[in-house]
């Protein structure tokens, strides 16, 4: 073997925030937990977002809350833990557990209920690192954020900050990282250029992402020499630099040989393929997602590399993934049928 490769499975944030249905917080909690006992070494859980531009990821302060709640009961309280946390429990599995913040006010609402329920004094708990976002695309970052790349690294002081008082690691995502839906192709070294900065503001990780899984085996390379160049080939180490592919074109697997080939040892997938940029598709046909979690360590073991995943633990946790999208969807679309024919709601004599 040639070393370990760390997964971290984004399905409950990326995966699901755009679903138009709703998805319960207690079957997201599930799924944190399928995922958690299936040996991911990282769940994204969710993002503390305005529920105004992200309806699906509303209910992040009670999931939060109830996931600090699970973390944190006792030892002895074996029977109390349901299924599959009392797995997760009972295995030598360590997850960590991380959420996504857009601004100081998602920061601070993350802040307030990331409390252990036995020590409030206690810290990064149950999440233990956050992850601010950014992209190489001056359009994108106007779309996506209503500002400019420089605007969105100055916002991003204050809640790294905040992080490092409270002992939460930073991870800085790049969206764009190799094309734009609006600008086409991504100079890598513009890529380099965000990435300097967020290292430079203090994130301890950086997270390139192929947002609209235009990536090949080629632009891959290119862009991650350039950002290697520039940060120094100490970020290859300590997991420090991670690849998020979507394979909207079917050549992420091809993308994360040429990543690990140069290094890479950290990636992110989506259990299922969830996911998919809203740029990168239409309400119609939504793009592929993220790389599945499944076809992403699959893809890792063969080329010799390993993880700390049960792939027979993750192919349930992806087919749950599955199950809570599709009775979402069907949800939102008997929502929409019931509004367009108002004659046919309630009961009838």
């Amino acid at each position: 073997m040639n070393g370990h490769v760390r997964i971290t499975d984004v399905s409950p944030r990326d995966g699901l925030q755009n679903e138009p249905g709703v998805v319960s917080t207690a079957d997201k909690l599930r799924l944190v937990g399928l995922l958690a006992a299936a040996g991911v070494d990282e769940v994204e859980v969710t993002s503390f977002v305005s529920p105004k531009w992200v309806p699906a990821l509303a209910d992040a302060t009670p999931l939060v809350t109830a996931l600090a709640e699970m973390l944190g009961r006792s030892d002895e309280d074996v029977g109390g833990r349901p299924e599959p946390w009392r797995s997760y429990f009972d295995s030598d599995a360590a997850c960590k557990f991380s959420a996504l913040v857009p601004n100081q006010r998602g920061m601070e609402s993350l802040i307030a209920c990331n409390v252990d329920p036995r020590d409030e004094d206690a810290v990064a708990t149950p999440l233990s690192k956050i992850a601010v976002f950014t992209a190489a695309s001056e359009t994108f970052c106007q779309k996506n954020l209503a500002c400019a790349i420089h605007e969105s690294l100055t916002r991003f002081k204050p809640v790294i900050a905040l992080a490092g008082q409270h002992q939460l690691f930073t991870r800085g995502y790049i969206s764009c990282a190799i094309a734009c839906p609006f600008e086409g192709p991504i100079n890598p070294n513009a890529v380099a250029d965000v990435a300097e900065q967020l290292a430079e503001l203090g994130c301890a990780e950086i997270d390139l992402g192929d947002t609209i899984g235009a990536g090949t085996p080629e632009t891959t390379r290119a862009m991650i020499e350039a950002v290697v160049a520039r940060l120094g080939p100490k970020w290859l180490r300590d997991y420090r630099l991670t690849l998020h592919l979507h394979d909207t074109f079917g050549r992420a697997a091809d993308c994360v040989r040429t990543a690990l080939y140069l290094g890479i040892r950290s990636f992110d997938g989506s259990a299922a393929g969830l996911g998919g940029c809203p740029f990168a598709g239409t309400p119609e046909k939504p793009a592929p997602g993220n790389i599945s979690t499944e076809l992403l360590v699959q893809t890792i073991h063969d080329e010799g590399y390993e993880t700390s995943v049960n792939t027979s633990a993750l192919k349930q946790a992806a087919a749950f993934a599955r199950e809570i999208v599709t009775k979402s969807r069907a949800h939102a679309a008997a929502l929409r049928a019931a509004q367009s024919n108002p004659a046919a709601e309630g009961p009838t004599a």
